[in-house]
């Protein structure tokens, strides 16, 4: 399949010169952070905000803590997912990186695509990035919205390194948005009880639930001796 914007005037290509122009204009030092944020920083935040979700859904009561614990297994599953479903899509757009089709495009980091596909739609950062703000944002609103906007932020370092177009950003944020909500569903329908039984399970309920929150297993007293009910009788008295 042809490529979707390779040559001649266009929006996609215009602003791709304009963002990455901007380059030119800042300090070097500026130029690395960005290049390093892009490539590294945003996802680890991402990541850390996962962590956080999960300390605090672990301090709610059972059925919201076993919900956000699901769909915090989701995420990550989802932005897998996406990756996977990205390696034939970009194998069938075939659309070469910016720099091999147009002059004066300034990559900041060379190195950052090495042993990836010379291929550039759509983005895996950023498709990845918005998978896990999403799913993200299943668990907690608040703390999705920041993974959303740290995921456009990941898309705009994309374009502003020289590495995307802007539909290669647009098709990451749309690819990882679509497999996240719509395969939500099904996903949270098999997680959900497999999260409640760890939740319930003396020794991995903690990972689900603080260990203060963690209901003891209730005493069967049809399987307990007479002797030792007369006894608890005699102690209760």
């Amino acid at each position: 399949m042809a490529g979707l914007t390779t040559g001649g005037p266009n929006v996609d290509v215009s602003l791709l010169y304009e963002i990455n122009g901007l380059a030119r204009q800042a300090p070097s030092w500026l130029d690395r952070a960005v290049s390093v944020l892009g490539e590294y920083g945003i996802l680890s935040a991402l990541v850390l905000l996962v962590l956080w979700c999960w300390r605090g859904a672990r301090r709610q009561e059972e059925p919201a803590a076993v919900e956000s614990f699901a769909a915090l297994v989701w995420a990550p599953l989802a932005a897998g997912a996406a990756l996977l479903l990205n390696v034939p899509l970009r194998e069938f757009v075939a659309r070469p990186r910016p720099a091999a089709q147009h002059g004066g495009v300034e990559v900041l980091d060379a190195g950052a695509g090495t042993g990836h596909s010379a291929f550039s739609f759509v983005s895996d950062h950023t498709t990845l990035a918005m998978a896990l703000g999403v799913g993200l944002f299943i668990a907690h609103r608040k703390l999705g919205l920041i993974g959303i906007g740290l995921a456009l932020v990941e898309g705009f370092t994309r374009v502003y390194t020289g590495l995307h177009y802007p539909t290669d950003v647009i098709g990451g944020l749309a690819l990882g948005t679509a497999v996240v909500l719509l395969l939500a569903p099904l996903a949270m329908a098999l997680l959900t009880p497999v999260v409640r039984a760890v939740a319930r399970s003396p020794r991995l309920g903690v990972l689900v639930r603080d260990r203060g929150r963690v209901v003891a297993r209730p005493v069967d007293l049809a399987a307990t001796p007479p002797a030792a009910r007369g006894h608890e009788s005699d102690l209760a008295a």
